[in-house]
């Protein structure tokens, strides 16, 4: 099967890195019409419609023992982080929040261990903490190496990352028996409902009042469609077939391409930059190693 295959895994994970690393920039610019909590429910719904025939289609499979599981999936993995990211944006860099996005093949790794038990190698401790280091040196690139400038709000990225962590674990360890397809199309059919019902009790009147809003929609309805529909599609079918540490350490890559837009943006990049993505991209290749091993010899 191809997605047992190591060369196609690290397909996704690069594809992925680029959509999400792509995301917080899409973040900034569906803000500057709508507020952050307009800006998550529509992300969400957006997904939400993206996905709906998908998950009417399978709807024959869902069964009620997986519906504890699947909200989980939805609504801790997916609807409660796109607000912290949206509320986090409002006060710091789209490029620091892709960066503090690696902190979760971290809680990945811990949630594993304590609440499923989840083998651990000694690799992947080298792994994480490569990776980790390479990850931390690029917040502190991007700061000046000032860390007294990261303000309180960097701590809903915190939390949505371990946040997305419990999502990723309880996709392993409950839902094995669904696809990827399932389990995104099943988890945003709960959410979807909720979102649009929160749309309804905020005021679009301020956001229509700014002439660029069908830009700044576009932008939120790509995300939607791709940072979160498309991505997760992606992202659930892969945890099937990895580690869930594995998985996450997509994140790990994410700041590359945030850097990148950066660029665009007129950000600079050193040589510290360089070297931080360096460690990033050898701390991604620790964690999977021995299961690259195993593939190579099958």
């Amino acid at each position: 099967m191809i997605w047992a295959k190591r060369w196609f895994q690290l397909t996704i994970l690069m594809i992925l890195a680029f959509i999400w690393g792509s995301s917080f920039i899409l973040i900034k610019i569906g803000m500057k019409s709508f507020i952050s909590d307009q800006a998550a429910a529509l992300r969400i719904l957006m997904a939400s419609l993206v996905l709906l025939p998908i998950a009417v289609k399978n709807i024959k499979t869902l069964q009620r023992k997986d519906l504890k599981s699947l909200l989980i999936v939805g609504f801790v993995g997916s609807f409660f982080p796109a607000f912290m990211f949206m509320e986090a944006e409002t006060r710091i860099d789209s490029s620091l929040a892709g960066m503090l996005n690696s902190l979760t093949p971290v809680f990945t790794l811990i949630v594993g261990l304590l609440f499923h038990r989840t083998a651990f190698r000694w690799m992947q401790a080298v792994g994480l903490s490569v990776g980790l280091a390479g990850a931390v040196g690029l917040i502190l690139a991007g700061e000046g190496f000032q860390l007294g400038t990261i303000n309180s709000y960097a701590l809903y990225i915190v939390l949505a990352t371990f946040f997305y962590a419990i999502s990723i674990n309880q996709i392993k360890a409950k839902l094995p028996h669904l696809t990827g397809v399932q389990v995104t199309s099943f988890s945003f059919l709960f959410i979807g409902p909720v979102a649009m019902i929160y749309l309804f009790t905020t005021n679009f009147t301020p956001a229509l009042a700014n002439p660029g809003w069908p830009l700044h929609l576009l932008a939120l309805a790509a995300l939607g469609i791709l940072g979160s529909a498309v991505a997760m599609l992606l992202m659930n079918s892969l945890i099937r077939h990895s580690t869930p540490v594995g998985a996450s350490s997509v994140t790990y890559i994410i700041p590359i391409f945030a850097i990148m837009w950066g660029l665009l943006y007129g950000e600079k990049i050193t040589l510290l930059h360089l070297i931080c993505m360096c460690f990033i991209l050898a701390g991604v290749y620790l964690i999977n190693w021995k299961r690259n091993k195993k593939l190579q010899g099958s």
